[in-house]
């Protein structure tokens, strides 16, 4: 069987809550990476495409109704090109390339769309859910489980963490970030949006949510969330922002791809998906990279760079002290405390993301893994080709 590559991965800009996508509608968003892909690589989707696989965490309203399937005809891809919506909390972005590998792989798909979209704007994170104790079954009571807050405090103070440690994170990824921007790391990989806001047409061409100017002062003063002040660590600054965006991969088999004249980024090397205690919630990056290492026979010096999702800073810092991951190798043009976290694009991102950057340093191997809701992670290996 062949491994599958990535022919091709985009983003959109990722607009701050309330912000420049306020106006955009989420299908529209969904959309916009995927004729990106289409212009970029030169393909005609009705007859390549064999099936879009979109992640969305809060499939309700606007984004309901299956947003993979309305994405594509959105898109201008006719009645030909099937779709559809795929939910794992924050992993759904790297859910969906993770099923499009297995599926080329197995050989049922030659090629395949990969992708995420979430509009916070609309929906923030738990409102398809309801009311806990409607929601939950009986077998998980109000109470057994911590919130994402509780549950990086608990990260925190598990694994020593200090909010020295946490906000020292936030800063560097706001750094970063701006750095990638700044030296055009970025150019490749965001594609501007032209939509409304506010009844004018506009383009939105750069992430909205960063703040390269924040200091160790300014993060000191906020108020954490989930304590008592000083007694926790998680405050705003140190979280992953709400933001709005979407992201998309062109997945095919080599054979496939070497018959149209493509010239694939990287191969898909293995995917893992691990459970873990919904108390914790957010600790699954740590099994779901050493497993995947494991499995493969290799350790944390055979990556030469690494993504794991800012969801908050403790759980990066959890990560790193139990895994062979270094801190210059990971994240390196800022995370999701600067840029944001649109749930379920950013896995789509967060591996698009490392593609690129592979491409741009020579280097060879990328690992990207993501915390989830509920208590899982996911990890994903790929390699430039």
């Amino acid at each position: 069987m062949n491994d599958p590559v990535i022919v091709d991965c985009v983003r959109t800009p990722f607009g701050a809550d309330g912000g420049v996508f306020r106006d955009t509608h989420p299908q529209d968003l969904a959309a916009a990476p995927l004729r990106a892909l289409e212009e970029r690589v030169g393909f005609d989707p009705a007859s390549t495409v064999d099936d879009a696989a979109i992640g969305c965490v809060t499939a309700i309203d606007k984004q309901g109704s299956n947003i993979g399937r309305h994405a594509t005809m959105v898109a201008g891809w006719g009645d030909a090109v099937p779709g559809f919506q795929l939910n794992r909390m924050c992993g759904s972005g790297q859910t969906t390339l993770n099923l499009a590998a297995a599926s080329v792989k197995s050989g049922y798909r030659d090629v395949m769309i990969a992708g995420g979209v979430e509009h916070m704007t609309d929906h923030a994170i738990g409102d398809d859910a309801g009311e806990r104790s409607e929601t939950y079954h009986e077998q998980f009571p109000v109470g057994s489980q911590t919130n994402q807050f509780q549950g990086a405090e608990l990260i925190a103070d598990r694994w020593d963490i200090t909010r020295e440690d946490v906000d020292s994170i936030a800063l560097d990824s706001q750094r970063r970030w701006k750095e990638a921007w700044d030296a055009g790391h970025y150019d490749s990989q965001v594609t501007p949006v032209e939509t409304e806001l506010d009844g004018e047409d506009i383009t939105v061409e750069v992430d909205e949510h960063p703040r390269p100017e924040t200091d160790r002062e300014t993060l000191s003063n906020l108020p954490v969330i989930a304590r008592e002040e000083g007694d926790g660590v998680i405050h705003a600054g140190n979280s992953s922002g709400v933001v709005d965006g979407s992201a998309a991969l062109l997945v095919a088999d080599p054979d496939v791809a070497d018959d149209r004249g493509w010239d694939p980024m990287a191969r898909i090397v293995d995917t893992h998906i691990v459970g873990v205690s919904p108390e914790t919630i957010l600790t699954g990056p740590l099994p779901a990279t050493n497993e995947i290492l494991a499995a493969n026979d290799m350790t944390g010096a055979d990556i030469d760079l690494f993504e794991c999702n800012e969801a908050f800073a403790s759980v990066v810092a959890a990560w790193l002290q139990d895994t062979d991951a270094e801190w210059d190798r990971t994240n390196v043009w800022g995370g999701a405390i600067a840029h944001g976290h649109p749930l379920g694009a950013t896995g789509s991102m967060l591996v698009t993301k490392l593609a690129h950057q592979l491409q741009e340093t020579g280097q060879r191997y990328g690992l990207s893994t993501m915390c989830i809701g509920l208590g899982m992670g996911v990890a994903t290996i790929i390699e430039r080709v």
